[in-house]
């Protein structure tokens, strides 16, 4: 096909006054770029012929546009069944190209839904379901038809990609940031009615300060600009995100309002996986580019300069640390499962032992973003707490461990100077006498070998259900459970704000000081920084979070496996801490009482008459209390 696709209407009917107009609207168009956009259009077509979606190739081709997306995330778009990928609007025309071209190369089928404008294009009629953004009188009247169109479509198992902002991202006054406006309710609508499966998709990026201030002057010559944004990402590279899909059961709760906004955040917050030094979002974090901007000073740096961590303690030999077990006497033995075994001691009893742990324990915890730096993870307080490990018989070689402490028994001895926790919070006497006879836990780690399998995790709480099974005094847990460094600024805050929502135990807290407090400022700024609103998320469930956390995090992982565990067990958060000396993580001091846990989960991990024996124990002690108090 030859000829002009890009070019004004003619206002006129009157012939005359269409041959006057004529010169202006061609000033117009040399002014909004047409001519560049048809030569554009004819370079793609003459490249590709009538192949619709090789022509979407060829216009990124031409452009020299290239987008970068991980195949995980690819690989996270259904390959069947009814779906619909919304995206934000950065830019107002190349996103379109690429979302096509991009859900294509998975879903031959897939359509987007796109500007009516775009029906002058040809090439795009089979591939785009043609809608009007720009709600007028009219908008709602024309858009039945193919709002028909794409619920038809995704009956039929159909993919449809979507921008539910109807408008390019632009400077938004009252929220201080350039964003999104506010996602038209037919989302909500189109998602209900097919009930399909919902993909986030992130474009990184932004228009540029022209464009941001052309709307201070007016909407419309904002829109004008279109072309020219279009025009001038030549040579650019853009990445794409793609979030988890999320299946209509886990919206089918949230009402039409909540339902969108908690679509625009998995969407939005997938901006967080990539930080700078400043710990915000490349595309917020980035000044916007004026035509003249002052030059930059030379700011010092503010990170501390990180350590060189000394080289890794060498092993113990494998016959060492076999005959210290063997040494044990068998009541130390705590759990028995195939090759694997569970064992309890003291350090004195297991100097080899308890080398090759705080060796294993430096190798884990680096790998994890933390760590202590040196040859060895091993302190002070080892060397009276209680080490639990797991043996691997056959491999002669120790496959995970955690250390715990006796309050009873050290604040008698110590007092809470005694207790490693003290170190990184401030208890008040009040704290330690409420939660009575308890087991401090921590150092809990599983070695890079077998971390693949759930059992070292499993055997190790089954250690320490047996150990309080023999103990029954010890019915609360305690300790710190790190989220490393390694997780992004805003999957912090998530987990925290979460578990103060839902797993917070305000009576005690009060009694406990965090000694390097984490300053969250709550999710209100992260959410401000992206332009959202408070997230309507259903709250009381942690799996809902770890897809929030896994969505963000480049290699997908979810909220900590340990920090679940706990909550599992009815945990509770106390407080928040930094720990400089352990790679700056984030510790939450998590308190169990296992009265409060599901009767079920004590028998999984004491054994059911452990278990019910453990619950008589406490039923007794409690009806003697009440004997001595009446």
């Amino acid at each position: 096909m030859s000829g002009r696709i890009f070019q004004l209407p003619t206002p006129f009917r009157d012939p005359l006054r269409q041959r006057m107009f004529a010169p202006i609207k061609s000033l117009l168009e040399r002014w909004l770029l047409f001519h560049q956009l048809d030569e554009l259009y004819q370079e793609a077509l003459a490249a590709t012929g009538s192949d619709g979606h090789a022509f979407f190739e060829a216009v990124l081709a031409a452009l020299n546009v290239r987008y970068h997306v991980l195949e995980s995330d690819v690989a996270r778009l259904p390959a069947a069944g009814p779906v619909i990928v919304v995206a934000n609007h950065p830019f107002g025309g190349i996103e379109g190209i690429i979302l096509t071209s991009l859900l294509r190369s998975v879903r031959p089928d897939a359509k987007v839904m796109a500007n009516y404008l775009l029906g002058c294009i040809p090439e795009a009629h089979d591939y785009f379901i043609l809608v009007d953004p720009f709600e007028r009188p009219n908008s709602p009247q024309a858009n039945l038809r193919p709002l028909r169109a794409a619920l038809r479509f995704l009956a039929q198992g159909g993919a449809i990609g979507l921008f539910p902002a109807g408008e390019v991202a632009h400077w938004q006054a009252g929220k201080r940031v350039v964003t999104d406006p506010a996602w038209k309710p037919t989302l909500a609508r189109l998602v209900r009615a097919s009930k399909a499966t919902v993909v986030p998709v992130y474009f990184d990026g932004r228009n540029g300060a022209l464009f941001q201030m052309a709307g201070f002057v007016h909407p419309r010559l904002r829109t004008a600009m279109l072309p020219y944004e279009f025009l001038n990402k030549r040579n650019r590279e853009i990445e794409v995100r793609i979030g988890h899909p999320i299946p209509w059961s886990k919206l089918k709760s949230l009402d039409d309002e909540a339902l969108t906004e908690h679509l625009r955040q998995r969407t939005y917050l997938l901006a967080s996986r990539t930080e700078p030094a400043s710990r915000l979002p490349r595309a917020l974090a980035a000044p916007l580019r004026f035509p003249k901007s002052f030059p930059k000073l030379p700011m010092p740096s503010l990170q501390r300069p990180q350590p060189v961590p000394a080289a890794i303690a060498p092993p113990r030999a494998a016959a060492l640390l076999e005959a210290e077990i063997k040494a044990l006497p068998e009541t130390a033995c705590l759990v028995r499962q195939g090759e694997l075994t569970v064992w309890c001691a003291g350090a004195e009893h297991i100097p080899h032992v308890l080398h090759e742990i705080g060796r294993l324990r430096e190798i884990t915890f680096r790998a994890a973003g933390e760590g202590t730096g040196k040859a060895l993870d091993i302190d002070s307080f080892d060397a009276y707490y209680q080490h639990l490990f797991v043996w691997n018989q056959e491999r002669q070689e120790i496959v995970g461990g955690y250390r715990f402490g006796q309050t009873d028994e050290i604040l008698a001895r110590f007092g809470k100077r005694g207790l490693y926790t003290h170190t990184l919070f401030a208890y008040r006497t009040a704290f330690l006498r409420s939660i009575g006879p308890a087991l401090e836990l921590g150092r809990s780690f599983v070695r890079p070998e077998y971390q693949k399998s759930y059992a070292p995790l499993m055997l190790l709480w089954k250690g320490i259900g047996r150990y309080i099974a023999q103990h029954p005094r010890y019915r609360v847990l305690f300790g710190p459970v790190s989220i490393t460094n390694e997780y992004r600024t805003a999957s912090r805050r998530l987990i925290v704000e979460f578990l103060k929502a839902n797993s917070f135990q305000p009576q005690l807290a009060r009694l406990v000081r965090p000694r390097m407090p984490f300053e969250s400022r709550t999710l209100a700024i992260t959410q401000t920084l992206l332009g959202l609103k408070p997230s309507p998320i259903p709250a009381a469930d942690i799996e809902e979070v770890s897809a929030f956390v896994a969505d963000i995090e480049p290699d997908a992982k979810g909220v900590p496996v340990l920090l679940r565990q706990y909550l599992k067990l009815g945990g509770k958060v106390l407080a928040f801490n930094i720990d400089p000396d352990f790679g700056d993580a984030l510790d939450g001091l998590i308190m169990v009482d296992l009265l409060d846990s599901d009767p079920r989960t004590l028998e999984r991990y004491m054994g059911r008459t452990e278990a019910a024996a453990f619950l008589d124990y406490h039923a007794k002690a409690l009806a003697q209390r009440r004997m001595r108090v009446s």
